[in-house]
């Protein structure tokens, strides 16, 4: 039986997926306040190494809204083309990645967070051993609300992201759920304890 089992195992062509560590991706619409949970919880976990919270490349100057390290649309193809990014994805007529660097991180056992398009989930759970994903949402007028403050002209026209949101948390296979409204250190918290948490997660 055991001569079985290894033939099998022999003949398993598929590609090792990426671990012992854990990615955490956070996804949800625009307005929803990933980075605003992101930044707090990057504040709560400073200390632990453990935990890695990886700069975005984004084909834009970067705001007080959004910190990430901004690149040419020409230098972002090439360094996708020479595989600089573990994840990368184009949206609002920008481009967006993920630094390959995480993959040693994963391979070290530490817990990496990052925001990123829920059109990566799929390509993540196929690349790495432990994949959380964390939707965080609020209610359409939340939204409005919040991309109305925001103001960034490169986010493109406010119909057209609250249209997508109604749709943000469609066919996503979330393991948890975090309704961001009111205090947003209650949202941090619940991030925090997603990061944290090495057993059961607890949807919110």
């Amino acid at each position: 039986m055991s001569r079985v089992v290894d033939i099998a195992a022999a003949r398993d062509t598929r590609p090792r997926r990426i671990g012992p560590g854990r990615l955490i991706l956070v996804v949800g619409p625009s307005g929803a306040g990933k980075d605003t949970l992101i930044a707090g919880a990057r504040g709560a976990c400073g200390a632990d190494t453990s935990v890695v919270f990886p700069r975005r490349a984004v084909t834009r100057e970067a705001t007080n809204a959004e910190d990430h390290d901004t690149m040419s649309e020409e230098s972002f193809r090439r360094a996708a083309a020479a595989g600089d990014f573990a994840l990368w994805w184009e949206a609002h007529g920008l481009c967006y990645g993920i630094p390959s660097t995480i993959d040693d991180d994963i391979r070290a056992g530490r817990r990496v967070v990052c925001n990123v398009s829920r059109t990566m989930i799929g390509a993540a759970r196929t690349r790495y051993a432990c994949v959380t994903v964390v939707h965080v949402t609020a209610p359409p007028d939340v939204l409005q609300s919040r991309l109305a403050a925001r103001g960034r002209g490169s986010d493109g026209s406010q119909a057209g992201r609250m249209a997508r949101s109604a749709t943000m948390g469609e066919g996503i296979e979330a393991d948890v759920v975090i309704h961001n409204v009111g205090r947003p250190e209650a949202g941090v918290r619940r991030l925090v304890n997603v990061i944290r948490d090495d057993g059961d997660l607890i949807a919110y």
